[in-house]
């Protein structure tokens, strides 16, 4: 008979070999059971940090839709490959002459892939120009978005709500996320709306109505019809004055519009129109506006699982790597080459556009495991960790597990699609350690698996591992 010693020693022997722990915790698998999810359609990982070896790894090869999940890719390729103080930048440029305020000729936005190009930025924008002696504009305001070279897609083909903004389309110069407002408001006897900013061609027709009762969700009253926003419906005083964010119009229309907007508001005058085109080779430079860095990129990305900075990250990241103009196929390019480098790419790994907007986007919850642990051993990890939503108070994780002992010891990115519905992140447990954990859930039944991925996480936090026995770096490795 062999000893305890060597029964030991061919036990750690045996798990090294045979792969980690595939049951899974108790409350998971009973949580999995209730809402009618079989194990088959899950795939779960969860790393001790501390430890060589995966406490439990269920169906971690399986390739599964990652959702948005996928934008930990992205976004941690991004930071590592530019850096966290990198930028980019959109480029102002004069062509004609400028005396006394008075610009005759055309002014030319240039666009670099800025995905921070917010309202308020844009407003920093035109203020730069103003500050350098630009007050009136007698011709045109080109924008150049030559940067991405991108077909035009129908924001309705993905999950057929093409004014969420969400499906807005990016490009090289692209102000608000490509957003404009619809605002609302009634009194005793009308429902006032208008978008915002004020459009050259009427796209609203309003016939909300006033009504009594709860306010009801406006989006579910909207529609596009012939290139008309139509509402139909009734509208509550309780539900106030409101400004609901729409993916109304393709970029160069947006940018256009806010163009005009703020413009105007800053006392500039326009004597002219704003078009699409190229910067002309006779334009001289007026000033080059900086994004936010990569650092404040990637936690706005992650913290609100914001996709069109994401796709914009991912287009950059083909440019950088492959040159100018950006495509789809060089970010996908990209990516699966940043992965190579790092050691860190595991077949069958599909990626589209790096956001997980997408059904055909594929990783498996190993390889996405790889990846944070690999993340955690560079100098990036701090501003990577960060990035992610703290659970139970801020971003996408502000109402999960609110209020328990979970609360503030987790960092997740979740990712929700039909049929789909993912996390992955970073968990502190009660005695100090860092925990991975990866779950996937590929199923009709997806969305009923909250209970199970609470569990788990619970769980992480929670369980403290079992001493392990020595083994070599070589099996380590192996085993990772």
């Amino acid at each position: 008979m062999w000893g305890s010693r060597t029964r030991l020693v061919i036990a750690a022997l045996f798990f090294w070999i045979g792969g980690a722990q595939a049951e899974l915790p108790p409350t998971v698998a009973l949580a999995l059971r209730q809402a009618g999810i079989p194990e088959s359609s899950v795939a779960i990982e969860v790393d001790d940090l501390d430890a060589a070896r995966p406490l439990v790894q269920h169906g971690g090869e399986r390739s599964l839709n990652p959702a948005s999940l996928m934008k930990l890719v992205t976004t941690l390729a991004a930071l590592d490959y530019f850096g966290p103080a990198h930028t980019f930048t959109t480029r102002v440029l004069l062509d004609g002459t400028l005396k006394d305020g008075i610009l005759d000729g055309r002014l030319i936005l240039r666009g670099g892939g800025d995905p921070s190009l917010t309202l308020e930025r844009f407003w920093l924008l035109l203020r730069e120009i103003r500050a350098r002696g630009v007050r009136e504009i007698h011709g045109e305001v080109v924008l150049d978005d030559a940067d991405y070279q991108i077909d035009p897609t129908d924001p309705a083909a993905f999950d057929a709500a093409p004014l969420r903004p969400y499906n807005a389309q990016p490009a090289a110069l692209l102000v608000n996320f490509n957003s404009v407002s619809l605002r609302l408001g009634r009194d005793a006897t009308a429902v006032h709306a208008a978008i915002d900013p004020p459009l050259d061609a009427p796209l609203l027709v309003n016939g909300l109505s006033p009504r009594d009762g709860p306010c009801m969700d406006v989006r579910e009253q909207m529609r596009l019809e012939a290139g008309k926003l139509i509402l139909d419906g009734g509208y509550a005083e309780s539900c106030g004055d409101r400004a609901i964010a729409l993916n109304l119009l393709p970029p160069a229309a947006t940018t256009a519009a806010w163009f005009r907007q703020l413009w105007a508001e800053q006392g500039g005058k326009l004597v002219g129109n704003v078009v699409s085109g190229a910067t002309p080779v006779t334009a001289s430079p007026l000033l080059a506006f900086e994004s936010q860095p990569v650092a404040q990129l990637v936690r706005d990305t992650n913290k609100f699982s914001n996709n069109v900075m994401a796709r914009m990250l991912f287009l950059n990241l083909g440019a950088a790597r492959f040159g100018a103009p950006a495509t789809w196929d060089k970010g996908a390019r990209a990516v699966r080459a940043w992965l190579e480098e790092r050691d860190l790419l595991c077949e069958p790994l599909v990626l589209e556009n790096g956001t997980g907007l997408s059904r055909g986007e594929r990783i498996s919850a190993h390889a996405l495991s790889r990846l944070l642990r690999w993340a955690t051993r560079q100098p990036l990890w701090f501003e990577f960790a960060a990035s992610l939503p703290a659970v139970g108070l801020e971003g996408t994780q502000r109402h999960r597990l609110r209020d328990t002992a979970t609360t503030g010891r987790a960092w997740l990115k979740s990712g929700s699609l039909k049929d789909v519905r993912n996390l992955a992140g970073y968990v502190l447990t009660a005695n100090g350690g860092r925990r991975v954990v990866v779950f996937f859930i590929n199923h009709e039944r997806a969305q009923a698996g909250a209970q199970a991925q609470d569990a788990l996480l619970e769980w992480a936090a929670e369980t403290q591992a079992e001493p392990q026995p020595a083994v070599s770096s070589v099996a380590a490795d192996k085993a990772n």
